[in-house]
Formats: structure tokens, sequence, C-alpha cells
């Protein structure tokens, strides 16, 4: 299993957990949604579940369901500014198909 994480995004989790006053990591999850099946979910963990994997990467952890794993192998995660946007990037070697907004994917 490959994961990925990126400084800025690595350093990007630890500003927003120092500046939440709680929290270890951040998940990410996969759930039906969109035109094309499937959209990332993120959340920032407070205590690890049973059915987490835990990557430590970049000086983060991230935690990831058991039966999200497949959609995550190879995955690079980034954090990117575009303008006066910004966020998570997820780069995906593993995506067969996905949106024309790109929120949404299949694998």
């Amino acid at each position: 299993m490959e994961i990925k994480v990126t400084k800025k995004a690595a350093k990007y989790i630890n500003k927003y957990i120092q500046k939440r006053g709680k929290g270890i990591g951040l998940r990410l999850g996969v759930y039906n949604r969109g035109c094309s099946g499937l959209s990332y979910k993120l959340e920032y963990v407070d205590e690890k579940r049973k059915e987490d994997q835990v990557f430590k990467l970049n000086g983060v952890q991230i935690f990831i369901n058991e039966k999200d794993l497949l959609y995550f192998n190879g995955i690079e995660l980034d954090f990117e500014f575009d303008g006066l946007n910004k966020g998570f990037k997820f780069k995906n070697p593993n995506i067969k198909n996905k949106c024309g907004c790109g929120k949404s994917f299949q694998i």
C-alpha cells in the first residue's frame, strides 16, 4: 500500500489541528456521490477507530477505513492555493473516469 502526503498538505493538516486545539490526524474515505459514482471524504480525527489503518507520512497521521483502502493505493494528497481558492487535491493513478467538474470519479 502506497500513499503520499506532500509537505504542503502535511503542513496544512498540522496547522489546522493546532487551530482546532485537538485532533490526531486526518481520515480519508470515499462515499457514493456525484455523476461518476464516488467522491472523497475528509475529516479530522480525534480518536482512532478499530477499523482504521494508520499511515504516518511527513509528520501527520492519515487514517483510512479498511474497506476504503483499495481506493487510495498509489494516491498523493496535496494542498494547493489557486487564486482565492485553496484546498486538498487528490492525485489518484487508479481513476478510470471522472465527471466534468472533477468532484466524482470511478475506479
